[in-house]
């Protein structure tokens, strides 16, 4: 990795239709405008739109931890029940580690929405240094299960998962991710936090 205090995220959306022009790629977007907000320490993507194909979606995994170095790589779509939907399947097969906490929290926050959610097989995985999550395919559902669910007061009511995504990237030795507490506040254990100093 050039930069190793620099974030990298990996964007990959799953689509069949998407990939071939039949409609416009939602995911992509929606991620995009998420970090942008979400984030304050400095980050760089790199995105993919790629078919329900399971070696493809193997394959690009592997492309954006092993060569392009990213530390996140998250993706949207092909967990459902359907035939097609494989994303699941490659995900764990290109995986090092399992990290089912992910994909429990993911599945509870969205029950809170729609009773399908029980349909979902998204999984959380880490691959080297790197953690790979399954989100779901529609930007509303993508922005719930980030940032969780919120009373009108601002108070939490169910923790979306990214709080705990940068403390997981401590962990495996990527680089220390600072949030935007009005959009998602991260958590770590006290002795984890790096003091901010003014300039």
């Amino acid at each position: 990795m050039s930069n190793p205090t620099k974030l990298k995220i990996g964007l990959v959306s799953i689509s069949d239709r998407a990939s071939t022009g039949v409609y416009e790629d939602k995911g992509l977007p929606a991620l995009t405008e998420w970090f942008t907000n979400a984030l304050t320490t400095p980050w760089e993507m790199v995105s993919k739109l790629i078919p329900d194909e399971q070696a493809e979606i193997e394959s690009t995994l592997k492309n954006l931890v092993d060569e392009e170095g990213c530390h996140l790589v998250l993706t949207t779509g092909g967990t459902g029940p359907a035939i097609r939907d494989v994303t699941p399947e490659a995900t764990l097969a290109v995986a090092d580690r399992v990290m089912p906490g992910f994909g429990e929290q993911m599945r509870q926050i969205s029950l809170a929405f729609v009773p399908t959610a029980i349909l979902s097989r998204q999984v959380g995985v880490i691959r080297k240094q790197s953690l790979i999550l399954n989100l779901p395919g529609q930007p509303k559902a993508i922005k719930e299960t980030l940032e969780g669910l919120k009373a009108e007061d601002g108070k939490s009511l169910v923790q979306g998962i990214f709080a705990a995504i940068p403390y997981c990237i401590d962990l495996i030795g990527g680089p220390y991710i600072e949030t935007n507490p009005e959009v998602v506040k991260s958590f770590r254990p006290k002795s984890a936090i790096k003091p901010t100093f003014a300039s």
